[in-house]
């Protein structure tokens, strides 16, 4: 994962405003009103000091007083969050880890989207090194039960739900490898479900083998796929993990906290 261009995090050079982070700390860690003097004991600030900042951060809504002598988290912050995650583009967030992840390993890096009953592919990571010439370009679509990046997303839907696609579709073939019945592509999409990845063994074009992992939003919705696309021959096992961190580190970028570091209710 990348580090940040500033290193580890720096203390604020103005002592006013590290008090009042360490103020909106406290109250981001309780979800009920906290008290004055709570507060005032958990940042070692004096309870005169902690009052005048925390009347300052009221005024501009910051901080909300629902009674005298307690205070929380105000809406404005939920106000300009709002903004930032209607801000956030997923094209944005993953462009610069793929291309990280495509220096690693040198062949193409996709993103894709879904549309519908197929995948939309909106970012591409690659080079003319790669020795793989890429057929679909930006923009180019595929079927979602042809593409490890389709099969992702389909395994995130209900069992009948895949049913309709299926008979919806005819799951039709692009060559001899192709996933064209409903069993088959049902255990394929359990192993998916089960490892959190999904494979394209020359589904959709022969000669060119892909692996897929999730990109997830802040509500814990698959919103993308990260995949690589290799020669078959070429496709290196190794590339999972580095292919899965760059997944994550683009799905945090967008808000999401894996199951276990989310907080306990």
């Amino acid at each position: 994962m990348r580090k940040s261009p500033s290193g580890p995090a720096a203390t604020p050079t103005i002592q006013v405003i590290e008090r009042m982070f360490s103020l909106i700390d406290v109250l981001a860690s309780r979800e009920e009103a906290v008290s004055l003097k709570e507060i005032s004991e958990k940042t070692g600030l004096h309870p005169s000091t902690t009052h005048r900042i925390l009347n300052d951060l009221a005024v501009g809504r910051f901080v909300d007083r629902p009674e005298a002598g307690s205070y929380r988290l105000g809406m404005r912050l939920l106000e300009l969050g709002n903004l930032v995650k209607a801000r956030l583009n997923v094209r944005d967030a993953a462009l610069t880890p793929m291309r990280e992840l495509h220096k690693l390993i040198q062949q193409p890096v996709n993103l894709s989207v879904r549309q519908g009953d197929e995948i939309v592919y909106v970012e591409r990571a690659y080079s003319e090194r790669s020795g793989m010439q890429v057929v679909r370009a930006i923009g180019g679509r595929a079927p979602l039960h042809l593409t490890s990046t389709g099969k992702l997303f389909l395994a995130a839907d209900d069992p009948q739900r895949v049913r309709t696609y299926a008979t919806r579709t005819g799951l039709a073939g692009h060559t001899r490898n192709s996933i064209t019945q409903l069993p088959v592509l049902e255990r394929e999409l359990a192993k998916a479900r089960q490892y959190g990845i999904a494979r394209d063994n020359e589904e959709l074009e022969l000669g060119v083998r892909c692996m897929a992992a999730g990109i997830y939003d802040d509500q814990s919705r698959l919103v993308a796929g990260l995949s690589i696309s290799a020669p078959a021959d070429r496709l290196d096992e190794g590339w999972l993990t580095k292919l899965q961190t760059t997944a994550g580190e683009i799905s945090a970028a967008l808000g999401y906290k894996p199951p276990q570091q989310r907080a306990v209710a």
